[in-house]
């Protein structure tokens, strides 16, 4: 491989690692202002979303120590994110008796849904820069699209978790993993047949995020064991 594309691939990896970072922080920011968490859990919640899938994509490669927590553009991004979005929803309760927007319930489910399109960028991002890291380190064509799926739902995983939610990867049926592995499959695909990671790393997240957008807004889902109702919404 020539120099030259070496550095492309660190800066797209850059690029799609922190803004994946950014992205991931709003997610856990705002599920963490959702359940009325104060400044502390909200930052908690923001830091570990954003951070844990690079964390542990970082350590089964053995790229040490891992950068989400030596590298302080990641620290800044989770801290100050987390901040800005913790103060600019301060003003949550006013909203909800200005006539523009009067109904609480409606206003939660804003904010639900902004968690899960938050989150359908965040997993799209990071599984993009989980599988191009792990190419980067010569894994193999499989190892690379587990591993970009890892980091995609590592700090969603544990996001839900620590608000006592069951994690969006388990419910049933639910298309999330299958969206973060099908896009990383796509950037191992296309690397592996040469193709330049501007082009592959931008279509890799786009048909993550389309999957992952398309199960939110239209229900598809996964085929159930032992079901016979057709809820796969693939008609």
């Amino acid at each position: 491989m020539l120099p030259q594309e070496h550095v492309l691939i660190g800066t797209f990896l850059l690029l799609f690692d922190l803004v994946g970072t950014f992205v991931f922080v709003l997610s856990g920011a705002v599920a963490g202002i959702r359940h009325r968490l104060d400044l502390f859990g909200v930052l908690v919640l923001a830091f570990v979303t954003a951070t844990v899938g690079g964390i542990t994509r970082d350590l089964l490669i053995g790229a040490l120590p891992p950068v989400g927590i030596s590298d302080w553009r990641y620290i800044t991004i989770a801290t100050g994110a987390g901040l800005a979005a913790f103060y600019w929803t301060r003003a949550a309760p006013t909203v909800t008796q200005s006539p523009i927007v009067k109904d609480w319930d409606r206003l939660r489910g804003r904010w639900s849904k902004s968690v899960l399109m938050l989150d359908a960028a965040g997993l799209s991002l990071y599984a993009v820069a989980g599988a191009l890291k792990a190419l980067a380190y010569h894994l193999g064509p499989i190892p690379a699209v587990l591993l970009g799926g890892i980091t995609g739902i590592g700090g969603g995983m544990l996001r839900d978790v620590l608000v006592s939610e069951v994690p969006v990867v388990l419910r049933r049926g639910e298309l999330y993993a299958v969206a973060g592995m099908s896009g990383a499959a796509l950037v191992v695909v296309g690397r592996t047949a040469g193709w330049p990671s501007a082009v592959v790393a931008p279509v890799g997240a786009l048909l993550c995020f389309g999957l992952r957008f398309m199960a939110i807004e239209r229900g598809w889902r996964l085929p159930v064991a032992g079901d016979g109702s057709d809820e796969t919404g693939l008609r």
